[in-house]
Formats: C-alpha cells, structure tokens, sequence
C-alpha cells in the first residue's frame, strides 16, 4: 500500500465522541488481550539521517514499514478517518511519524501541557521495560506540534510526586488543509516526532536499546472539532475510551535492520 494514500482510506463510517476523563476511566473495567491478542511491530534503525521537519520525505521514512490500521473500539457513527504511522530509532532517539486522515483540521492548545487531546491530537505511550509493565511515559502531541507530556511511575492512577517533563523533544507538523476552518474540507496533516532515548533511562533496561529489546508502545488518536474520534494501533479493551491501559499496549521489538538499507 502507497504510504502517503494509506492516509486516505475511504471508510464510510466512524463515531460520536464520548466524554473523556483518563482519571475519571481508571476504574473501568479492562479486559486484557491475551499476548497473541496484541500486536506487535519491528522497529528498524534509520539507516539515513532524519530531519524532523514534518515531511517525512527521507528514504528511512519511505522504506519503513507502518504499524497497521488503527482500530475505532468506541466507535458509534461518523466518518472513520484513519491514522497510518511508523517508527524509527537510531542510539539518540525514537523517532515516530503519524499521517492522519482528517476533513476538518483543528488546534486550539498553545501552551505545553495543556488540553492538547481536546484538538487533532496523537500520542505514544512508551513502557520500555518489559519488568515493569505499569512504568510508562505518555506524550501527546496535537497537529500545531504543542504537546503534553507525563512519566507514571507506578502506573494510571497512583499519584504522581513530582511532574515529569521530557528533555529535547522535537515535533514538527505539516498539513493539506486549512487550519480552525470548517467551511470547507481538508485532506491530511502529518506529525513527526523525535524524542531523546535518555528520557525513557530511569526505567529501560538498556540505553540505547538492544536488538530483541522488547517496548510495550501505545499508538492512539483524538480530539478535534467536528468529527473527533478514538482510534489505537492497540485498543485499551475498555467500556468507555482510556487510553491509560498499558496491559494493553502493544509490543515493539528492536531490530539492528536499517531502513531503507536491510541488513540480513
């Protein structure tokens, strides 16, 4: 499948957005996918130099395979619009790259930390340590490149002592429609991430990752005006959306393959 038109599939339903408070969902009850449930990616090194500039044009981008179809576990109605995306790392960093379907393009949140999941918004959760499955960081980052980021020690719902903010993470954005603009409609916008392997050292086994590493990733999608949605690469299993589930995220496995330049 063409990696840019894989952003474009035209699904013909989606959902009604439910209310969504990730503190208020802790107690829903979780229904853990089995191992072989889950799914499971193989991350390659970049095997050409990444300019996060939202373009994703580099031939390490082009060659890498996406994780799959995102999944809709609460949908209701509404126009599914779906999100292609792929990953990359290299001994400085994780790279992550989403292309997102979307009619109707809209940000609001300018200030890190703030209601980013209200807009277009996407995140990675990340446990990069299979011993500690609950311990995982969360960025969410909305389609202006503002984003809100979070280390869960102990996992969803434990108090947190003191607030975690990641160290030299870059975001680049770009578009094909109108920004806040409902008048007419958009076709895509593009997210690019590169986020320091150092800030994910207080709970990883090793830094850089090993090949055969194993990270248990969540990929999601939210927010938006007029259409929002939920999708995940890996759904939560839950009655109501929650994406702070990391039983349920899926699992990335490190390969010493490059991309685009496979090594057997």
């Amino acid at each position: 499948m063409d990696f840019i038109s894989a952003a474009r599939l035209p699904e013909l339903v989606g959902q009604v957005i439910f209310g969504l408070s990730s503190a208020a969902l802790l107690s829903a009850v979780v229904s853990p996918a089995s191992a072989e449930e889950l799914p499971t990616y193989t991350i390659h090194r970049a095997g050409t130099p990444i300019t996060v500039d939202g373009r994703l044009d580099e031939p390490a981008w082009a060659a890498a395979p996406d994780v799959g179809p995102f999944r809709f576990p609460w949908w209701v109605s509404g126009k599914k619009e779906q999100t292609v995306a792929k990953l990359l790392y290299d001994d400085e960093n994780l790279y992550v790259a989403y292309i997102c379907e979307d009619a109707h393009i809209w940000a609001e949140s300018v200030h890190r930390d703030g209601a980013v999941s209200a807009d277009d918004c996407v995140e990675i959760f990340v446990a990069p340590n299979p011993d500690r499955p609950l311990a995982y960081f969360n960025i969410e980052m909305n389609v202006l490149g503002v984003f809100l980021d979070q280390f869960h020690p102990e996992g969803p719902g434990v108090p947190v002592k003191e607030e975690w903010n990641g160290k030299g993470i870059r975001i680049a954005t770009s578009r094909v429609g109108t920004l806040n603009d409902d008048s007419d409609e958009d076709d895509h916008w593009i997210l690019e991430a590169a986020i320091p392997l150092q800030n994910y050292a207080p709970v990883a086994r090793h830094i850089p990752p090993k090949p055969g590493d194993v990270w248990h990733v969540g990929l999601n999608r939210c927010g938006g005006k007029t259409n929002p949605q939920y999708s995940q690469w890996s759904p939560s299993n839950t009655p109501k959306p929650s994406f702070h589930v990391p039983e349920c995220f899926g699992r990335m496995i490190f390969s010493e393959r490059s991309s685009p330049f496979w090594r057997e």
